[in-house]
């Protein structure tokens, strides 16, 4: 006998990429599908994380960029009468050595009890400010939730 599958809150961690977005509509179609909740995160690369830190780029500049990729996320969901809840971490640590892309992801599923995550496969274009590239294949590795890879 098969169970169905039941899900609260699907995860999706975006970083501005084309190929988050394609992650956020599935996520969004899942959760549609199941009337489930979407938390999307957005995960800041090492890069950026190093110039907010040096003062190189203004926090609020990084902020205003990112909420206006959210937004277009945020209209996505509604278009699909889905609930979106986000928030923003750091996808690298210059103090804490096991901080990275993959472990934000799992420890955002973790705190927020996600029964499903959706992550953006890595890039053909190999670009390195797409940080969730490096994510993908730790979160397939350790996830206790099952994974969508997009």
């Amino acid at each position: 006998m098969t169970v169905p599958l039941s899900l609260d809150l699907v995860l999706v961690p975006v970083d501005g990429s084309e190929e988050s977005m394609e992650a956020v509509e599935y996520a969004v179609a899942i959760a549609a599908e199941y009337g489930a909740d979407v938390h999307a995160v957005y995960v800041l690369s090492e890069d950026v994380v190093r110039a907010i830190e040096d003062g190189a780029v203004d926090e609020r500049d990084v902020a205003a960029d990112s909420e206006a990729f959210v937004e277009t996320v945020r209209e996505h969901a509604a278009d699909a009468g889905v609930a979106l809840s986000t928030s923003m971490a750091y996808g690298f640590s210059t103090h804490i050595k096991t901080r990275h892309p993959g472990s934000v992801v799992l420890d955002t599923a973790e705190e927020l009890d996600a029964d499903f995550v959706v992550v953006p496969r890595e890039p053909v274009s190999g670009d390195s400010d797409e940080v969730l590239a490096k994510a993908a294949e730790y979160v397939l590795l350790y996830a206790s939730q099952p994974v969508l890879s997009v």
